[in-house]
């Protein structure tokens, strides 16, 4: 017999149970098989579906989690030949190797593809995640749009940290400045020791550390990038032979750039400009040259040192400055070693006397 048999024979003719009330309903093996057969009836019919939409999520968090890796991969690959292509392309320019040092393109390349890949995986999977919603038949409109206004929300509370790192990514991608550079950012000035995201950090000229926050910087002056300038005034008498001075400091200028470190330094021959200001008792010549970037305060000192000890040599005299009065040789005092007359002294003394103011002579009277 089979069991459909069995379960209605069982069932036809059940005996009320003494507990039971007359007016509850208990459930019959005929209402457990009925059930059951619902059930699988409706897996039957529906297994193909919730099959397909396993598979669907499975394929879609397959692909997500390889392209995924894929695309990380290739920001990675990307980052390393920039720098192998900046190193290569710049070991021939001195310009380059110094804009660029290893550090610098260290932090650099971390922070632009730490921010790349980031963008990446979020972008890759929030697709997967709005896909496998929508394999499920859930309305997607009212979770995209509580997303939006959390979005705003959130904008507005932390509109710093997001114009900070947005600041500090379009300064890291536009290689505004670096480590090792040295910049004035209005706020604070100093070298560069780390570059982040949301602050940069800088070492002040007195050995501190300041923490500026990207997004409050609005200007950036890069004393690193390029090259520097660096200038010598030397302000002479007004009576100097023009041809001996310019003679003197070309000569100091071409023994310089000859001389180690300081060829090294110098990027063009030290030029004698001429004179920038004449006066009535000075005039001022200026001497100037491209140095590489933050040494030309060295080189200024340099250059200075050589001028004194050339110009000490060609009997050349530097005064003080462009308005310095010039010392001349004056007659002596007659009066220097007279003292002054005291309260006490005689006035009938021969000193006294000779002292006394001559007095004009009186016309007589009716004259």
């Amino acid at each position: 017999m089979s069991l459909p048999a069995v379960l209605s024979a069982a069932g036809a003719s059940p005996s009320p149970s003494p507990s039971q009330s007359p007016g509850v309903s208990v459930p019959t093996f005929q209402d457990a098989q009925q059930s059951a057969n619902q059930a699988a009836s409706w897996v039957e019919e529906n297994w193909s579906t919730w099959l397909a939409i396993g598979l669907r999520v499975v394929l879609i968090l397959v692909i997500a989690a390889v392209l995924r890796v894929v695309v990380r991969r290739a920001i990675t690959k990307l980052i390393d030949r920039m720098n192998r292509t900046a190193h290569g392309g710049n070991s021939s320019s001195a310009l380059g190797g110094l804009l660029v040092n290893a550090e610098r393109r260290r932090q650099r390349s971390a922070a632009i593809g730490s921010v790349l890949r980031s963008v990446a995986s979020f972008l890759i999977l929030g697709t997967a995640a709005l896909m496998v919603l929508s394999t499920f038949q859930i309305n997607l409109a009212p979770l995209l749009a509580s997303a939006g206004v959390a979005g705003v929300a959130v904008g507005f509370g932390a509109r710093n940290l997001v114009t900070d790192f947005l600041s500090g990514v379009f300064m890291i991608l536009e290689d505004q400045y670096g480590v090792g550079d040295v910049i004035d950012a209005g706020v604070a000035s100093g070298e560069v020791i780390e570059v982040g995201l949301r602050v940069t950090k800088l070492r002040g000229d007195n050995g501190e550390i300041w923490y500026v926050r990207n997004g409050e910087v609005k200007r950036i002056g890069n004393l690193s990038q390029g090259w520097a300038t660096a200038g010598v005034d030397v302000t002479v008498r007004a009576s100097e032979d023009l041809d001996k001075l310019k003679a003197t400091l070309t000569e100091v200028a071409e023994k310089m750039s000859k001389e180690e470190p300081w060829n090294e330094f110098l990027w063009s021959p030290i030029e004698v400009l001429g004179l920038d200001s004449v006066l009535i008792d000075s005039m001022v010549a200026r001497v100037s040259a491209k140095t590489m970037p933050g040494k030309a305060t060295a080189v200024e000192r340099e250059l200075r040192w050589r001028i004194k000890r050339a110009f000490d040599a060609a009997d050349i005299r530097i005064v003080g400055g462009a308005t310095a009065p010039l010392e001349e040789d004056s007659a002596p005092d007659p009066m220097a070693a007279v003292a002054a007359p005291s309260v006490y002294s005689n006035p009938a003394s021969p000193q006294a006397e000779a002292a006394t103011p001559i007095a004009p002579p009186q016309r007589a009277a009716g004259k």
